[in-house]
């Protein structure tokens, strides 16, 4: 069996991630227009198909990844799966008890959630192991994932102010800010490195 690389794994990822980035910006406003409720649901599964397709490959990178890698991934998921499940749990009883007031749309932040968490933990632990997760040789870098998704929360953030009320707003802008920070921190130490070198 070819070896799946995480070049291939990430250029995938990222044509899926256009597709549901588009799918947000020119289809998602009009579901709520949409008088059908078939059609609706239809439009609102459809949505998840990028997302169902990008942890298909995730799954396919961890199956054919070596002994080492494997175990970074499964530890890296079990860490996030863990953490972002006490977190729902405990906001599910805040928001049973009347303490917190959720809507359906919150459940939207557990998949990112899960991303991120998983992220910072195998990055944590490739260092530990004396590599560097953000500066693979092969593929996309991962800290341009984070610019261009912060990017791309500040463009929905700006193309539809009228639908979002001030919360809505200003976590978006929030969680924009916090990514093209954890992102661009990165790009500019390798900036810094590559421009300290050649000097």
């Amino acid at each position: 069996m070819p070896r799946f690389s995480s070049k291939q794994y990430q250029s995938r990822v990222l044509v899926a991630m256009v597709i549901y980035t588009a799918f947000m910006l020119l289809v998602w406003p009009w579901v709520g227009k949409t008088p059908s409720v078939p059609l609706k649901a239809l439009l609102a599964l459809a949505a998840t198909l990028p997302v169902l397709y990008v942890i298909a490959q995730m799954a396919r990178l961890i199956r054919n990844s070596d002994e080492l890698e494997r175990h970074t991934h499964l530890v890296a998921l079990s860490t996030a799966t863990a953490v972002v499940g006490a977190l729902t749990f405990i906001g599910g009883f805040l928001a049973a008890a009347g303490v917190v007031k959720l809507d359906g749309s919150t459940l939207l932040l557990v998949y990112p959630a899960v991303v991120l968490c998983y992220g910072a933990v195998r990055w944590r632990l490739v260092r530990s192991y004396g590599g560097n997760a953000l500066c693979e040789e092969t593929g996309i870098r991962p800290y341009l994932y984070l610019v261009l998704f912060g990017v791309v929360l500040i463009a929905v953030a700006l193309l539809y102010p009228g639908r979002l009320d001030d919360a809505r707003r200003s976590f978006l802008y929030g969680a924009a800010a916090a990514m093209i920070a954890f992102g661009g921190v990165p790009m500019a130490r390798l900036w810094y490195r590559r421009k300290y070198r050649h000097d």
